[in-house]
This record gives structure tokens, sequence and C-alpha cells, in this order.
């Protein structure tokens, strides 16, 4: 096997949980192959380099060598090489601004477009 999808990979190699988690990131233009967005059909081989964003962090792999099937994380440094910086890392782990929602007393539960309301404005902080 020479090539497999990106979004098999990134599965694969456990940067996600599920396979159409990956698909959804290559959707959402947050995996990138040689600096290009990439769809999840696109293909990567050995050697390519692979971004992928997770919320605040840029994720770094280069390809070793390809592979289709789930592995055990033991067996993931055969197949990618981790190329991310601490300072990537540590953007996870570092404290998040808090919103704070004030909601009249009595007004009752927030509407479903209130919900989305918040969840745009959530999505909007994991970009900067």
């Amino acid at each position: 096997m020479d090539s497999v999808r990106i979004d098999k990979y990134l599965w694969a190699i456990r940067v996600f949980k599920t396979r159409s988690d990956a698909t959804d990131a290559c959707n959402g233009n947050k995996v990138k192959l040689a600096g290009v967005n990439a769809k999840p059909s696109k293909a990567v081989k050995a050697g390519d380099v692979l971004e992928v964003r997770k919320g605040s962090a840029l994720f770094s792999y280069r390809v070793l060598k390809v592979t289709e099937a789930r592995m055990g994380a033991a067996l993931v440094p055969e197949f990618a090489e981790d190329l991310t910086p601490e300072s990537e890392r540590a953007k996870l782990h570092a404290p998040r601004e808090t919103i704070v929602l004030q909601r009249d007393r009595g007004a009752g539960r927030p509407t479903k477009r209130d919900r989305r309301q918040l969840e745009e404005a959530m999505e909007l902080l994991d970009w900067e």
C-alpha cells in the first residue's frame, strides 16, 4: 500500500477518536497536507507533513508509514512522527477565558436560538 485516505490515516494513528471526527475536521478546513487544506479523500504517503488544528493548538505530524488499521498507542510512533512544538501543546493547558452569561431572573430556560448563539461564541474563542 503506497497511499491511504487522510481521514482513515488520522483515525488510525489516533489523532481523532472516530473516523467521522477526522472527516468532519477535513471538511471544516482543520487539516492541511503540505500547507493546503485537505479533503477527507486526499491520499497521504510516506514523507508527507500533516497539520491538524484542534482547538487553539496546531499539531504537526510526519507520515513515516501508511496504514488503514487503527492501532494501539504504543505503535503510533512507527507510523507517524510528532513534530508539534511544546508551545503549541501548552495552548491546550492554558486557562480559558470565561464567558459569563447573565440571564434575567425568571427568564426561564435558554431557547434553541440562545444555545446556538452561545455555541457560536464558544467556537470563536477556540480559534483565537
